[in-house]
């Protein structure tokens, strides 16, 4: 049996209100896309997944799936009913015996719902992961008066992922191409295939509103663990007529010495992330006595541990850098310097810090030999990952 999986993400988010479409707003680190999709791709009974995306958003989910294992994206139609069939045609001569269909917008899907929605089809053609109705339900011809109030113990919310035998839903879209039914499920019903109904997840939350991406974080947040990692480094002054830091070469009557670009606060840094999930220090994965290291930009080293900690199932949740000098002035380069790091890292500029203080003439920094900085760095680990 050869499954594969739709994940429908055409959509331009006019309900949502954000700066992007929702699909592609990031939710705990991660685009909402690509944790749909994640949800599929890692599933042992799904063979093939595929996304079906807006004609003008291939920059953006080239970026959003970067490093997955996918099909090539297929273009959209003008609405949801049509940017289905069209991926459900681009699946013609692969074999595919059953397929799944998901809004790209449910990105808290379960492994264990996914299988219930695939188990349904061994005695069905069609399943739909679906909620009993928990409030009464009233009908309102005009928006204004109740016309009657339905029972609600008949009344279920429809969700996806909703699962068909391929051939069954692609003649069912074929034949109702001319109409606008709101989901699969629907276009199943109006060609009298009977759907069956499949114990849904209340945690299986839509996003249609900033609101809704909000209270995806909140229950995100209770299935991860905290860690916390410090980091500390000191160079001194030598030859030179800038300064490196934090990825900023900041002008100065000296540079710093050292074996690679001496970039104080990166090196601080890189050491945070890696003792958020116990991985050494930079110099374990970076050690002076190798020459080719000589003079090496200091953003490998951060990027190195962050990719890491991404294989080690941890998210970034913020960084935060303290410089500690007495020259040189260091705070009209700060904007900079968080931009840079956040550009590093792949984070949006919100969760990255960069503060600079002296130490009023104290100790090394305070007799300008040399600068020193701290830094800490939050991660989140799933907790069925927690290395």
């Amino acid at each position: 049996m050869v499954t594969a999986t739709l994940i429908v993400a055409a959509g331009v988010g006019e309900r949502f209100g954000g700066a992007r479409p929702k699909q592609y707003e990031m939710l705990a680190g991660q685009p909402v896309l690509r944790r749909s999709l994640a949800a599929f791709v890692g599933h042992p009974r799904i063979s093939l997944v595929r996304a079906v995306i807006h004609e003008t958003h291939a920059a953006a989910y080239a970026e959003a799936v970067d490093g997955m294992d996918l099909l090539p994206p297929v273009t959209g139609g003008q609405s949801r009913q049509e940017s289905c069939r069209l991926g459900l045609e681009s699946l013609a001569g692969r074999g595919v015996s059953h397929v799944l269909i998901h809004d790209a917008a449910r990105p808290l899907v379960s492994a264990d719902l996914i299988g219930r929605t695939l188990d349904a089809l061994g005695d069905a053609d069609a399943s739909v992961a679906a909620c009993p109705a928990t409030d009464t339900i009233k009908v309102s011809d005009d928006g204004r008066l109740v016309g009657r109030t339905m029972d609600r113990r008949t009344v279920w919310s429809a969700q996806t992922p909703q699962g068909f035998r391929y051939e069954t839903i692609m003649q069912a879209h074929e034949a109702a191409a001319d109409l606008q039914l709101t989901d699969d499920a629907a276009v199943a019903e109006h060609s009298g295939v009977p759907v069956a109904l499949v114990p849904g997840d209340p945690d299986n939350l839509k996003i249609t509103t900033m609101n809704d991406l909000k209270q995806a974080e909140r229950m995100l947040g209770g299935q991860e663990e905290m860690r916390v990692g410090s980091g500390f480094d000191v160079h001194k002054f030598g030859p030179g007529t800038t300064v490196r830091l934090c990825g900023v070469d900041v002008p100065h009557d000296h540079g710093l010495a050292g074996h690679s670009d001496a970039d104080v606060g990166l090196h601080a840094l890189t050491d945070a992330i890696l003792g958020a999930f116990g991985a050494g220090d930079i110099g374990t994965h970076f050690p002076s006595s190798d020459d080719q290291l000589r003079g090496r930009d200091s953003s490998v080293f951060l990027r190195h541990a962050a990719d890491l900690a991404a294989e080690a199932g941890a998210r970034l949740v913020h960084v935060d850098v303290t410089l500690i000098c007495q020259v040189p002035r260091v705070s009209p380069a700060v904007p900079a310097m968080r931009q840079c790091i956040a550009d590093i890292l792949g984070v949006d500029l919100g969760r990255v810090s960069v503060k600079a203080t002296t130490t009023d003439h104290l100790g090394f920094a305070g007799r300008k030999e040399g600068i020193a900085a701290q830094a800490v760095a939050t991660l989140s680990f799933g907790r069925d990952n927690l290395p």
